[in-house]
């Protein structure tokens, strides 16, 4: 919180209105003209039984009077030295409009961020800070959780963006994050490449990149299937349950090709991986973990937590939560999927001593995580409160809903080489005497950079129609127009020969700045604390947001204000402003995992 913020508080503290309800309230005003900052009255109304635009009046009149006091030096020398932060307070209807000091705020934001560079808007905690909000976390990320038997598709990109740029924001609030994935490598699905490799792969080894290799036998075991369905045959599909039996039963030769077919699919991953700029600090494998969890689910049982159906099932009844009843462990003792969530949910924060657990997986398992979390309270785990669904809708490309089933998938890979040929067309006719290798650099940035903030502008909760053309504008609501405002800025800095050091600041006069100049420094001010709001809630979008409008506020400024033909004292203004609003959009920009480029 700024110490303008602060200051208010204490104003409308000193009238009566309690600290932490004038901290939750105070809000921005959408129209300059009302003030920098607002405070509500209705939620006073009640108390003191009187109305909110009265209220809002008599606060006026009373911290008014209070701050020409300051002014006319009848009180202490702090709050004198205080003075210069609140100019004036306004009432209009019931609300309560404050007016800063902008020459001051302006020194401050500006100073802050010269002087902090990347690390503006970071959270440090101390151990002097009491407040809990403001400690470090152990915080897990888990995402992608790709099965093995398959590449990467368009859904798991919007999942890897999300979680890179979710574990950012929350490093970036100075928690301690551990980015997970559970690797689905395992199971019928993943014997059917098995299998389908085994009668018609002739020991090939991977000729395309290894996934897609891998991915292929799958789609020809489904495509193979169909045509036995037709024919009233399931040979197939009894084939592959049988090799997955084998498997379980530890068969030397089933082990042996499956962990030759996963090496080729985790060399195929690694390259996407890096490709979309996502790594990962721990990897779970569900054969490892697929027959854990029994023992947690009989101990609940002893205890009553859980009952037995009329099979013999173990089953938890949920049905007081409208979540039915779950089979947790099969009649013939055999375990099901979430029976082993509920044993990795324990070994994360057994092994890392976590404060929150967060799983970034679609919408379409909602269900299976509110059963989940009701499961992991039930059987007493008191951090089961602090497990957390961050749930995302599907990704849809003009042709429709993505299908790997039919060998209709659209890959990851795929994905982003059309971005990134988009942009590479973009460049070439914007720059025809390029060099190539350049070319191709700037082309993988803003592509990236264009498929990333496409995936993250949206509300998580919403379904998403990708068009890669649009996404790859340089003009509208895109990565590559917040792209090349930053490179914008950094063109005009390359040709000041003025450096950018302590002596610049020193130098420059405050009060020098006009009203568009201002509303930008507002917006940079604000940085803090989207990038907590965006922690708090988990959502990149917020930053999406808050770049669009401060890189469309930037670009005004620039069409409007000259800069390399301003006079010395205010060119010296500008050349701080512009370095401060390219190292913030530099920022913001780095939260979303997207590169900032100098050159478009």
């Amino acid at each position: 919180m700024n110490k303008f913020k602060k200051e208010i508080i204490k104003l409308l503290k000193t009238q009566g209105v309690n600290e932490s309800l004038a901290e939750s309230l105070l809000e921005t005003p959408k129209l300059p003209e009302l003030g920098d900052y607002a405070f509500p009255c209705f939620s006073l109304s009640k108390e003191w039984k009187k109305d909110p635009i009265q209220i809002a009046n008599e606060l006026s009149n009373k911290i008014s009077n209070s701050l020409k006091g300051i002014k006319s030096n009848k009180l202490t020398h702090d709050r004198l030295t205080q003075n210069k932060l609140i100019e004036k307070v306004h009432a209009v209807g019931p609300y309560l409009n404050f007016f800063i000091n902008k020459s001051e705020y302006s020194k401050d934001v500006l100073t802050e961020i010269f002087r902090k560079k990347h690390k503006f808007g970071m959270s440090i905690s101390t151990i002097s800070n009491s407040s809990v909000k403001n400690q470090k976390k152990r915080i897990m990320v888990e995402f992608c959780s790709p099965n093995t038997n398959k590449p990467l598709h368009l859904g798991h990109v919007r999942n890897c963006v999300i979680g890179e740029a979710v574990s950012n924001i929350l490093k970036f609030q100075n928690n301690k994050v551990i980015k997970s994935n559970l690797v689905n490598d395992r199971g019928i699905h993943i014997c059917k490449s098995m299998l389908a490799y085994q009668k018609w792969g002739n020991n090939k080894l991977p000729d395309i990149k290894p996934d897609f290799f891998v991915g292929k036998y799958y789609v020809m075991f489904s495509q193979k299937a169909e045509e036995e369905k037709k024919e009233g045959k399931d040979t197939l599909e009894k084939e592959a349950q049988l090799m997955l039996q084998k498997w379980e039963l530890g068969d030397k030769k089933i082990i042996s090709l499956w962990k030759r077919m996963n090496s080729w699919v985790y060399e195929g991953f690694n390259e996407t991986y890096k490709s979309l700029g996502a790594d990962f600090d721990r990897f779970f494998y569900e054969s490892k973990i697929y027959k854990e969890g029994k023992e947690i689910i009989i101990n609940g049982l002893k205890d009553g937590v859980f009952s037995k159906d009329e099979t013999g099932a173990i089953i938890a009844d949920m049905e007081k939560e409208k979540l039915g009843k779950k089979v947790l462990v099969r009649a013939d003792g055999t375990t099901i999927y979430i029976t082993q969530d509920v044993y990795l949910a324990k070994l994360k924060f057994d092994d890392y001593k976590l404060d929150e657990s967060i799983y970034v997986v679609g919408s379409e398992q909602n269900l299976h995580f509110q059963i989940l979390f009701r499961i992991l309270e039930k059987l007493g785990y008191k951090w089961a409160k602090n497990c957390r669904h961050l749930s995302y809708g599907m990704v849809y490309l003009p042709e429709g809903k993505m299908k790997s089933r039919e060998g209709k998938v659209i890959d990851a890979d795929d994905l982003v080489k059309e971005v990134i040929e988009l942009a590479r067309f973009e460049i070439k006719e914007r720059h025809k005497d390029l060099n190539n290798k350049e070319i191709e650099k700037r082309a993988r940035a803003i592509g990236l950079s264009a498929l990333k903030f496409y995936l993250l502008k949206t509300d998580f909760a919403k379904d998403i129609h990708y068009d890669p053309k649009e996404s790859i504008s340089f003009e509208g609501e895109t990565g590559p127009y917040v792209q090349y405002t930053y490179a914008r800025l950094s063109s005009v800095l390359r040709k000041l020969d003025e450096k950018l050091d302590k002596k610049l600041l020193g130098k420059t006069k405050f009060g020098v700045y006009d009203e568009k100049e201002k509303e930008i420094i507002r917006m940079l001010g604000e940085f803090p604390e989207i990038a907590r709001d965006a922690s708090a809630q988990l959502k990149p979008s917020i930053i999406t947001r808050y770049l669009l409008d401060l890189c469309q506020k930037t670009n005004e400024f620039y069409h409007t204000n000259p800069i390399l033909a301003a006079p010395e004292e205010l060119l010296r203004a500008r050349i701080v402003l512009v370095h401060c609003a390219r190292q913030v959009i530099g920022a913001g920009l780095n939260l979303l995992g997207i590169e900032a480029i100098e050159e478009m």
